[in-house]
């Protein structure tokens, strides 16, 4: 049975850490094809390879609140990022908007401390949504109070969530959470690929087609079946909770790339060449996470 688990573990934690950069791989190479740039696209390749290096040594070697630190400046970046898909231009307010986030990040360690936790991930799961209503109605104009609102939310709160997750829960659970969102991209891309005849949401993303999201769900409900194994949860609630933060994971994607489309942008930066921003690596993860506490919160609730 010990050797069992081990062998699941080593699964999850394979698939968390190489599912990203496996995605990246396969994302680099249709990069290099579709602009005729292969060393654009190698060099953003060697980028996401040194990023994931280093995000696994603060995962599991920097001490967490050295950690939190380091994961608020990356978050930073992806806030100056979302700067931009709000409309904001001038660099003034662009670091105003950064320090808001900075300001409502402060406010929402206050408030967890005072038992509002529950209240702020259900929050934060309560924009996702609005971005689900706005691409529905998309191209329509999306108002510059939820492009701005939204990030002042969702930034701040996904550094809190993803401190806590990995002061108070543990690495391995990080590194679940990875697996999950992963599971959820490299499984929509390879059946979208193989698959896909019907379009997901073709103003905001042509690719995706919702063959791509039922082979996404399925992998991350993989994912947490495993990882249930390994936690000893009750299997049946960690696929359901695993394949539902799989869907929120891909609304969080279709929200920036919606955001993206709405103030002509193709990429929310040039950090990684080829590979776009920091936004474009954690837009998933951001929505993602707030299900995640919530529901694989209640199942360790005894």
């Amino acid at each position: 049975m010990m050797r069992g688990g081990l062998i699941v573990l080593a699964t999850v934690c394979v698939f968390g850490v190489l599912g990203p950069a496996f995605g990246s791989v396969m994302f680099g190479i249709w990069v290099a094809v579709a602009t005729l740039d292969p060393k654009t696209a190698a060099a953003g390749l060697l980028l996401l390879a040194w990023l994931a290096a280093a995000l696994l040594l603060v995962i599991f070697v920097v001490p967490p609140q050295v950690a939190s630190i380091l994961l608020g400046l990356f978050v930073g970046v992806g806030a100056w990022e979302w700067s931009r898909l709000a409309g904001i231009t001038s660099v003034p307010r662009q670091a105003m908007f950064v320090s808001g986030c900075v300001l409502v990040g402060l406010v929402a360690i206050t408030l967890s401390r005072q038992g509002a936790l529950p209240l702020l991930q259900w929050a934060d799961v309560v924009v996702w949504v609005a971005g689900l209503f706005w691409m529905v109605r998309f191209p329509v104009p999306i108002p510059r109070a939820f492009a701005v609102g939204s990030g002042l939310l969702v930034l701040p709160l996904g550094w809190l969530f993803l401190t806590i997750l990995l002061t108070q829960w543990g690495a391995l659970w990080v590194l679940f959470l990875f697996a999950v969102t992963a599971g959820a991209d490299v499984g929509a891309f390879f059946t979208g690929r193989a698959f896909g005849r019907h379009k997901l949401a073709p103003a905001v993303s042509p690719g995706k087609t919702w063959e791509g999201v039922a082979g996404g769900l399925v992998c991350a409900g993989v994912v947490g079946l495993a990882a249930a194994a390994w936690f000893d949860l009750p299997a049946v609630p960690a696929v359901l909770v695993a394949a539902g933060i799989a869907a929120f994971s891909i609304i969080g994607d279709l929200t920036v790339s919606m955001l993206k489309r709405d103030v002509g942008l193709k990429d929310s930066g040039s950090i990684f060449p080829g590979h776009g921003g920091v936004l474009d690596r954690i837009d998933s993860l951001l929505a993602a996470i707030p299900l995640f506490l919530i529901g694989f919160g209640g199942m360790l609730v005894p």
